[in-house]
């Protein structure tokens, strides 16, 4: 993890370059996609949906959540990415949705600067590399 700074624009100018961004999720939908059948099932996307952390609530700490109630959580976040309701989510299933999301955070977070804790290879941090590497004398 490392802390960055970043606003609605530097999500917004790493969706809108697309071939940064298609190599981006087509990485993802790689990593995630373990028995190579270019589908991603419930199962094998059910990782990414847990690295959201929908239920964190203060740097990093956990709330006690009902089983239940964390399945039907992450089921409908699946059923979100399977738009065309056949069990699996494709590439482009995949890339729409994300592409979504990220659009979603950059609006809500807006263009005021804010600092963060990202992790690694999360598609933010990914972002404010993006956004790095066209700033005058980066390598």
């Amino acid at each position: 993890m490392s802390v960055e700074v970043l606003d609605g624009a530097t999500i917004v100018s790493f969706v809108e370059d697309e071939e940064a961004f298609n190599v981006s999720i087509r990485n993802r939908f790689a990593h995630l996609d373990s028995d190579h059948d270019g589908l991603l099932s419930y199962t094998e996307l059910l990782k990414e949906l847990q690295s959201l952390r929908v239920f964190e609530t203060h740097f990093g700490i956990d709330v006690k959540t009902d089983p239940d109630e964390l399945a039907h959580v992450y089921e409908s976040l699946f059923v979100q990415f399977d738009h065309d309701s056949n069990g699996a989510v494709d590439l482009e299933e995949f890339k729409s949705e994300t592409k979504g999301m990220m659009l979603a955070m950059a609006n809500g977070m807006g263009f005021l600067p804010v600092q963060m804790v990202l992790e690694e290879d999360s598609f933010l941090k990914i972002a404010v590399e993006h956004e790095s590497a066209k700033l005058p004398g980066a390598a």
